[in-house]
This record gives C-alpha cells, structure tokens and sequence, in this order.
C-alpha cells in the first residue's frame, strides 16, 4: 500500500504547518534568550539560567522540528509515506496531549492546533492510501532489524525503569506532578511532564522494537522516529553531564548520577545505530514465478487421418 498524489501533498502540507508552529515559538525564543547556543544549553538540560528567564520550548521541539521535514520529505518521495505520516501523527498526538491542561493562552491554542493537524496526519495516512501492485513497501533487512530491534527494546525497558525508580523515590505529590506538570517543576510552556514524557518514549522505543523483530513495513519509520529521539536525548544528557563536570569527578557521584551517565551514552550510542541499520534499503521483494506456457496435448494414438 502506497498513498494517492492528493494525499502525499497534504501530508507534506501538514508537516510544514507543524514545523511553522515550532518555528513561531523557537524564533520568540531566540528573541529572549538572545543567544543560540545559551538556548541550546537550556534544551539539554543546562538550566543555569532558569532564574533570570524561561524557555517555550524544549528539547522536544527541534527533534519534532527535524520529524516533521523527513516525513514531509517521505511523503513525496518515499513508498514508505503513509507509515511515515502516520508514525509522526501518532507520536505528536501522544507528546503533545499533556498541553491541553497548561496554562496560558497561547500555549492552549498552539496545542489545539498541533493536536488537530497530528490527527490530520493520521487521517491523511489512513483514508489517501491506495493499493499499489508493483512497488510495495519493502521490509527490513533480517540482520539489521534484529539488531535495531534489541537497541530499541533495550531503551525502552531502561526509560520504564528510570520512570519505576522515581515513582517509588519520590512522594505521591510529586509523582503526579511529574505526569501532569504541577507548577512547582518549572517546565517550559510547551514541554510535556517529565514522566508522561519518559512513559511515551518507553512506549514509542519498544513499538520499534516490536516492529522491527516482525520485520513488519512500517518498521522503518518507526525506528527512525525511535533512533532519532534515542540520539537526541542521548547527545542532549551526555552534553550536559560533561558541561557540568561529571566524566571528571566519575567517582565522587553516586549510584543515580553514574547510571544517568550511562544512560546517556547509550542513548546516543543506540540511537546512532538505529538510524544507520534502518536506514539501510530494504530486503527486495521476490519476484513471482510466472507459470511455464503449457505444451499443446500430445496427438492422439493412433493417428486420425489427415492429422
């Protein structure tokens, strides 16, 4: 199954009005930080000036930011478009749910709008689609999807136990919060709650992994979807724990801080794997055996005269 021309356009459409959305709210960004690199630093994770000013936006939005233009990209170009439309309307609709009870104006509007385009997507992926005979999508290769599948599984179960851990450490009061954005954490205006955020993530990397072990079509851009928040959140920690000092004083931190460390370095480390083994082309399709043409009957014994 591939998608129709008319559907392709509007999902590449719609991708290019969510990626305006984010664009609006990076560039108001920029205007109150003033420097690109003080708001990079911000998004992974370095809030040494969370006191004089907050961010609107998180790590969150550049990585939905790159989302949106690959999948506008597959849309038009890729037999992979509606899998791909669909993976980024689902995972926009799951991370971007939590805004609807944020407060403020503005940031209620921007989640309205990215919910109703996100559903769009999904829309677009589930009713543009068309039966295409000679060109179907390609599954995974075997070895490569394997392996992405293990990466991605082994994420998964890390980002659930990092959320099982906090939730028995901390007090009910903050657990809640932590999956409905209490104002005491002091989150950007469109991040979604820390643990909703985790919980989604654990849920998208072992879809990917569930996917690639069945070699199913659509695993491919799930798992990139997958091995790209992998990388992201894995550079973004990782960056920020040497900002800070952490590969230095390795020792002097204690179990929580060595385990976040390596959690990091494997999520760059894996998600940098995913992205290449899946970004490998496809097993080709076996080509059907046509039937040989059958022999003409064999004449009859004994002959008939004249044959």
């Amino acid at each position: 199954m591939t998608v129709t021309r008319p559907a392709r356009l509007t999902g590449a459409a719609l991708c290019g009005a969510l990626a305006l959305v984010i664009v609006g709210w990076l560039l108001k960004d920029l205007a109150a930080f003033g420097s690109p690199a003080e708001l990079a630093w911000y998004w992974a994770g370095d809030h040494v000036f969370l006191l004089r000013r907050r961010s609107a936006t998180s790590l969150l939005d550049p990585l939905l930011l790159v989302v949106y233009a690959a999948t506008a990209v597959a849309a038009l170009r890729s037999s992979l478009a509606a899998p791909a439309l669909a993976a980024a309307g689902a995972v926009t609709l799951a991370l971007r749910l939590p805004g609807l009870w944020a407060t403020g104006v503005d940031a209620l509007v921007t989640t309205l709008l990215t919910l109703a385009l996100a559903a769009g997507l999904v829309v677009t992926a589930a009713v543009g689609r068309h039966a295409v005979a000679d060109s179907p999508p390609a599954r995974p290769r075997r070895g490569p999807a394997v392996a992405a599948g293990v990466l991605c599984a082994v994420a998964g179960l890390a980002w659930a136990a990092w959320e099982v851990h906090w939730a028995r450490a901390l007090p009910v009061e903050a657990t809640v919060d932590r999956f409905t954005g209490g104002r005491a954490l002091l989150l950007p205006v469109l991040a979604a709650p820390p643990a909703w955020l985790n919980v989604m993530l654990a849920a998208l990397f072992l879809a990917a992994a569930g996917t690639a072990f069945a070699r199913a079509p659509y695993a491919r851009p799930l798992g990139l979807l997958a091995g790209l928040f992998l990388t992201g959140w894995g550079l973004a920690a990782l960056a920020t724990a040497l900002r800070l000092g952490w590969a230095e004083h390795l020792a002097a931190l204690d179990d929580d801080g060595r385990l976040a460390l390596a959690t990091s370095v494997y999520g760059l480390l894996a998600g940098a794997a995913v992205l290449v083994l899946l970004s490998v082309r496809g097993a080709p399709h076996p080509v059907p055996r046509r039937p040989v043409a059958a022999l003409p009957p064999a004449p009859p014994q004994p002959r008939p005269p004249g044959w």
